[in-house]
């Protein structure tokens, strides 16, 4: 097992200014399925080796994580860590252990190696199906907006998936480096979630997370697609930080977190205007949340399951929009819109919202992308949402739709 300085939540300022190169790089590259992986805009972490596995009972989420990582420590390992992935559904198993061994290195944005190319995708071919077909989905929308107009509830979001099937194996390890390298300040993972299966994606959103006493929010709400014409590209940028249906959407989102979050919070910082962030493929409005523990009882893993799922993922009223995701969505999302990431038995730890993300098994990836439905929103505008979602994880397998 690694000693807590390689996972520590406190890194040395120096460390920072001046980080190794090659450091977090090196990590990416060791890469190999079955590894846990996980690069934030704080580190980097790559697991592996036999661990201990959160088991799935009646207790709580947070009891079984905290009873796991005692006995973790308590059998000899100085600084355990537990990694892993949760389900939309927070009734369904998790998959969360704490690996053998944990190696640590600085973010990979500070790497300047990770500025270097990935491989092209192969030229193999891949097999694609829509579920639902765009227009299916879109008649879901047209009926969400419907019941939204008779004041059944206020937002849901609706997902569709791609199947792809290649007629070779998959190659995560160059897959996931094609997702680090393309959004290097993002948040990038490759987790495994069963006998065969890893949920692998690059999700731009931090749900929470906690370091002593300070913790940070990111809640992303109101998105339009990039451009490649750098004119075109500023002006939506610009029109989504005027756009009214957006920044209600977003307004929506941020009012939810905010409520999570202050009763364990002795301050919290939530800014009047959402900024912006932007992936290779989309641009977001994006306001982060600040704040400062009441109590240091408070895991970064208990404020996450506080905080989902957040209407940005799910939709408000969260019970009537679960029910209508559940009538409309032809599939479980399983680990797409729950959450992923790391804690520690201090607390700390990062939990991440796990969107432009696949499910990956053999020869067979299923993709994921969603979309925030209001009062206001065009079946059309939104199907063309979730085109530009997939764009993500498309093109780091060389597919097109």
């Amino acid at each position: 097992m690694s000693t807590a300085p390689q996972v520590a939540t406190h890194t040395d300022p120096a460390d920072q200014a001046h980080p190794a190169v090659g450091a977090a790089t090196s990590l990416l590259d060791a890469y190999a399925p079955g590894d846990h992986f996980l690069a934030t805009p704080g580190r980097t972490l790559l697991a592996r080796g036999p661990g201990l596995e959160v088991p799935h009972d009646e207790r709580p989420l947070t009891a079984r994580v905290d009873a796991a990582l005692a006995s973790a420590v308590a059998a000899g390992q100085k600084a355990p860590v537990v990694m892993g992935a949760i389900p939309f559904d927070h009734t369904a198993p998790a998959a969360l252990s704490i690996p053998g061994s944990v190696r640590g290195a600085p973010p990979l944005a500070s790497d300047p190696l990770v500025a270097l190319p990935a491989s092209a995708p192969s030229a193999g071919e891949w097999h694609i199906r829509q579920v639902p077909e765009p227009e299916i989905y879109g008649k879901g929308v047209a009926a969400a907006v419907e019941r939204m107009w008779r004041g059944e509830f206020s937002k849901v979001v609706l997902a569709r998936t791609l199947e792809l099937t290649s007629d070779a194996p998959l190659d995560l390890p160059a897959m996931l480096q094609r997702l680090a390298r393309r959004d290097p300040s993002g948040y990038t993972f490759a987790l495994p979630t069963g006998p065969g299966r890893t949920l692998i994606g690059a999700s731009p959103e931090l749900l929470v997370s906690r370091q002593g006493s300070r913790v940070v929010a990111n809640p992303l709400a109101g998105s339009t697609p990039r451009s490649p014409d750098l004119a075109e590209d500023v002006r939506r940028a610009a029109t989504l930080l005027e756009s009214v249906k957006d920044l209600h959407e977003h307004a929506v989102v941020v009012d939810a977190v905010h409520q999570a979050l202050a009763p364990y919070c002795a301050e919290l910082t939530v800014p009047a205007r959402p900024t912006l962030i932007r992936t290779a493929t989309m641009w977001h409005l994006s306001t982060t949340v600040t704040g400062t523990l009441a109590s240091p009882d408070a895991s970064a893993l208990e404020l996450a399951c506080a905080l989902h799922p957040t209407p940005a993922v799910c939709g408000t009223p969260t019970q009537t929009a679960r029910q209508v995701i559940a009538e409309t969505e032809p599939f479980d999302r399983g680990f797409f819109t729950g959450m992923v990431g790391w804690g520690d038995a201090h607390g700390d730890g990062e939990w991440v919202v796990t969107i432009r993300c696949a499910d990956a098994e053999e020869r067979t990836l299923r993709l994921y992308a969603g979309a925030g439905v209001v009062a206001a929103s065009e079946p059309e505008a939104e199907t063309a949402e979730t085109a530009a979602k997939f764009r993500t994880f498309l093109s780091a397998v060389g597919a097109e739709l």
